[in-house]
């Protein structure tokens, strides 16, 4: 499927990204709520214009820490409005701290996100779209499956031809244990 894959060779913002981590499975709730946010942060923008304020994120974000980040109030939205080093959105920086406090919930019953993901990992693109939706901010279609392409859920981050494709079979990604 991915066009992604052409274009990402080589280059100096995309290549690394595309090399090591899109299509990669993630584990780590940290690294999952990260995706999630830089993949509604996209929405509307470049790939290469986040992939470029990442770091930013990350400070603003508590390092993506879901707890940190479900906690912040009134003051932390005025701050992340006036931290350029993001992308200043309002309806984008409430949605990452309401999802947060989402995943917070959902940690109660299903341990972490992974483990909530994992839980839901044999749902179609369609359904994985609707059950979203139903729990979290500004989860739209092209958000929802970016963010499972990028982190295993789904197939087609890759190309079968690409070199990084072997390598994420290598490491069973959900995907490939679902289709089993």
């Amino acid at each position: 499927m991915s066009a992604y894959c052409e274009f990402a060779i080589n280059h100096p913002v995309h290549g690394p990204y595309h090399d090591t981590e899109y299509g990669f499975p993630v584990e780590s709730d940290k690294v999952l709520f990260e995706r999630l946010v830089l993949e509604i942060n996209q929405a509307g923008l470049s790939w290469e214009l986040i992939l470029k304020k990442r770091e930013g994120f990350r400070k603003a974000y508590a390092g993506f820490d879901i707890d940190r980040v479900a906690a912040f109030d009134e003051n932390d939205r005025v701050r992340l409005l006036n931290d350029a080093s993001i992308i200043r959105n309002r309806l984008k920086i409430n949605a990452a701290i309401e999802n947060a406090r989402k995943l917070v919930e959902l940690s109660e019953d299903f341990g972490s996100f992974s483990g909530w993901l994992d839980a839901h990992q044999s749902l179609s693109k369609e359904e994985w779209v609707k059950l979203f939706r139903a729990n979290f901010k500004f989860t739209g279609e092209e958000i929802v499956a970016e963010f499972l392409m990028s982190t295993g859920y789904l197939p087609g981050a890759h190309k079968s031809s690409c070199p990084v494709y072997d390598a994420i079979l290598e490491r069973s990604p959900p995907w490939v244990k679902s289709a089993k």
